[in-house]
């Protein structure tokens, strides 16, 4: 009797360190941590009686603009009852830094005072949060299952050089207007181009010094 009491014992050790199928979260392949997007909006509102910026409120505009370090990737919006107006002029002072002034302003805290324009910059940030994370052991892992850290240095480091984080997360829209010229470029020189074979082998010297 005390024989077959251990053989259980043993038996239900074994079984408690065997494979146990079902669902399991982080058995498939795609990657555990992924990018987070983060989008921050930042205001400043400059005097535009009837739509124009005075020249003072053009410069502080500007300055505004490179304490921000504008770049690629932001987006630039112009809102308020003169926004029609003044597009065009703050959309100049935009182009130094490479940027153009997107339609439909996103809403922000507090309305827009009489007299005044609000110029709205949208920039995201590409982030992996949780990241690295080491706290599995990587044995034993019976279910073969993706580890928390799967996916941390890869997605880090593509957040990380992405020009404009967005492109993560959606594609661009096409133009409204195509060039059949660029779009056909590469189809026109791969079928332009002769094949390596017609001119022959290349006379290639494998001997030293010769």
């Amino acid at each position: 009797m005390a024989s077959k009491s251990a053989l259980l014992l043993v038996a239900a050790a074994l079984t408690g360190c065997a494979y146990h199928p079902g669902p399991e979260p982080l058995a498939g392949l795609e990657a555990v941590n992924q990018p987070v997007l983060t989008r921050s909006d930042f205001v400043f509102d400059a005097a535009a009686p009837n739509g124009t910026l005075p020249p003072s409120e053009a410069a502080r505009l500007d300055g505004w603009f490179a304490g921000l370090g504008l770049h690629y990737g932001d987006s630039v919006y112009v809102d308020g009852p003169y926004s029609d107006a003044a597009r065009a002029q703050v959309a100049e002072i935009a182009g130094k830094y490479g940027m153009l002034v997107s339609q439909s302003a996103p809403v922000t805290a507090g309305a827009v005072q009489p007299g005044n324009v609000r110029v709205v910059v949208t920039r995201s940030v590409a982030t992996v949060p949780n990241c690295p994370n080491w706290e599995e052991k990587s044995q034993p892992n019976y279910n073969n299952k993706m580890l928390p850290g799967s996916g941390c240095a890869v997605n880090s480091n593509l957040a990380a050089m992405v020009a404009n984080p967005e492109d993560l997360f959606h594609g661009r829209e096409g133009g409204s207007t195509v060039d059949t010229t660029t779009a056909t470029k590469a189809i026109n020189s791969y079928r332009t181009q002769p094949p390596t074979g017609t001119k022959g082998l290349a006379d290639v010297n494998t001997k030293k010094g010769e």
